[in-house]
């Protein structure tokens, strides 16, 4: 599966042979099956986790025990407690695998090696970064100003491919919802 993650790279920018010998030298693949965590609250994060096939998400409990699922993570997504990697502080999410998953690890180390050997990469890396941000700010702006039903009209049409792969109570978590609001609105179709 690690090809399949040098084969993500090279759709989004050039690889020389030298540099893919780099990158894979400091990839690990790690195999969870469904329930499994990748990250628990509490661990101390220090990767970058890539997914290579199969479904993540990321959540918090907040101190009623409330399950807030803040990220579903499926094929070609980047996932982990970014607090705990920057801050190196336990971490405050969970990350758990909702179907058999594959995903590529990387050190904070080689990482930032990856960052001075392979300058395409770096580039890329940032430009990540920065999408990432905006992507969050749409969906805290969602999260505030949209209604139930265009909250999940948005889900659909921005994660078409997860509708039937996560479980309804799950989107509702995700945005905000309790899940019989979510039903009244999948009832309304």
């Amino acid at each position: 599966m690690v090809d399949d993650f040098i084969t993500y790279l090279q759709n989004k920018f050039t690889l020389t042979d030298e540099e893919i010998v780099i990158i894979k030298g400091v990839c690990r693949l790690k195999k969870l099956r469904k329930r499994q965590y990748l990250l628990q609250e509490g661990d101390m994060w220090r990767y970058n986790a890539f997914v290579t096939s199969g479904l993540l998400r990321t959540y918090r409990v907040d101190d009623r025990g409330q399950e807030h699922i803040i990220q579903f993570s499926s094929e070609n997504w980047w996932t982990g407690d970014r607090y705990s990697y920057v801050y190196d502080a336990p971490a405050r999410s969970n990350i758990e695998a909702l179907e058999d998953t594959e995903v590529v690890i990387i050190s904070k180390g080689d990482f930032e090696m990856l960052y001075r050997a392979v300058p395409n990469f770096s580039d890329f890396m940032h430009v990540l970064v920065e999408r990432s941000f905006i992507a969050s700010q749409e969906r805290i702006h969602a999260g505030i100003s949209l209604s139930a039903e265009e909250k999940y009209h948005d889900f659909i049409k921005t994660y078409p491919s997860l509708v039937s792969r996560v479980p309804q109570h799950m989107i509702a978590s995700f945005l905000g919802l309790k899940p019989e609001t979510l039903s009244r609105i999948r009832a309304k179709k």
